[in-house]
């Protein structure tokens, strides 16, 4: 007899009205375990914990699971560690790509109230200067130069009080007239300061955080503030404006004015007047304010009432701005990468 025939004969003896041959074909009861439930809540809580570190923090599938993994699926300290993780990754990055030329870039110009800050940071290509992160980079920059110079609401009563950071910053004061204060940062004073309300460390850190996802070399180059109480007015104007994606006072663009004006009565358009103010200043560049007695020049002049008025150049600027009100007190004016070719050249 054969072993198949031999085990046949032994089930049938064994389960009676059951068939050897069904009961070979029946599948296996499938096991169970007490902790089923529990692990499968278990992979969909980690899934999602996962899924929002990822959204929190925009960095990648494996950092976010290697960052809960290190933190033991605690969301807070795993957003700690991998800003950690990539301000090593972005210092070392910033180090490799240290003295490349940094000509493109945006300025951005921020107002709130009294208020108005500009600001200047600098990449590589025009490419980056359109990413969005390059973006939240410069509105951090204006959002902490806007900080700190809002910090110094009480250095407007008397000139005493005003504090010089270095050589470089600049106070316009009027003392008997109210006064308006305004001043320059340069690239390292820059860096230093907060973040601002939303982020730890200074500028300088999240300039290290952009290099590293970015990939190119970039400089918080300077930044310009003013302050001006009841009786002024600031114009502003950004060539090439597009609005910042998360904040609506700012305006990004590669050319930037601030225009301080006195003016004895407030007036309507006086938002307008600004703005063609800063446009002329933009386009024409002038060097000084000059004043209303100085002789009307030509296209070469530097003293900006005396220059052609941009939008009509059969009048000077000092002739468009006398019948409106106002007087022009001060400018700033920032050009984007101005200053890198003259530097390459030296």
């Amino acid at each position: 007899m054969s072993l198949l025939r031999s085990l046949r004969v032994f089930l049938v003896a064994r389960t009676g009205s059951h068939s050897a041959g069904s009961l070979l074909r029946q599948s296996p009861q499938p096991r169970h375990t007490l902790h089923a439930g529990p692990r499968l809540s278990a992979s969909a809580s980690s899934k999602e914990l996962l899924m929002k570190l990822r959204r929190n923090t925009g960095y990648s599938f494996v950092n976010c699971k290697k960052a809960l993994e290190t933190c033991g699926g605690d969301l807070k300290q795993a957003e700690i560690w991998l800003h950690k993780q990539a301000q090593k990754e972005g210092w070392s990055k910033a180090a490799k790509l240290q003295g490349r030329k940094t000509k493109e870039g945006l300025i951005g110009l921020l107002q709130e109230g009294n208020t108005t800050v500009l600001v200047e940071v600098n990449c590589e290509t025009d490419f980056v200067s359109r990413n969005l992160k390059f973006q939240q980079l410069v509105q951090q920059v204006a959002l902490g130069t806007m900080m700190y110079c809002q910090s110094l609401k009480d250095q407007l009563s008397t000139y005493s009080k005003v504090r010089w950071l270095t050589s470089v910053i600049l106070a316009l004061w009027k003392a008997e007239a109210g006064g308006s204060l305004e001043g320059f940062l340069n690239s390292s004073e820059l860096s230093g300061l907060p973040a601002g309300p939303d982020r730890d460390g200074s500028l300088k850190d999240q300039l290290a955080l952009a290099i590293g996802k970015l990939g190119e070399n970039m400089t918080l180059k300077r930044a310009a503030w003013v302050k001006v109480p009841s009786g002024f007015y600031v114009g502003s104007y950004v060539h090439g404006a597009m609005q910042s994606p998360s904040l609506h006072n700012l305006v990004l663009g590669k050319y930037g004015a601030l225009v301080i004006c006195e003016t004895s009565e407030q007036k309507t358009n006086l938002e307008d007047i600004g703005r063609r103010l800063g446009q002329h200043v933009v386009g024409m560049a002038p060097l000084s304010v000059g004043s209303l007695d100085d002789e009307p020049g030509g296209e070469a002049e530097t003293k900006m009432l005396s220059q052609p008025y941009l939008l009509d150049p059969s009048i000077t600027l000092g002739q468009y701005v006398q019948p409106q009100g106002v007087s022009v007190v001060d400018f700033v004016r920032f050009e984007c990468g101005e200053g890198e070719e003259a530097a390459e050249t030296e």
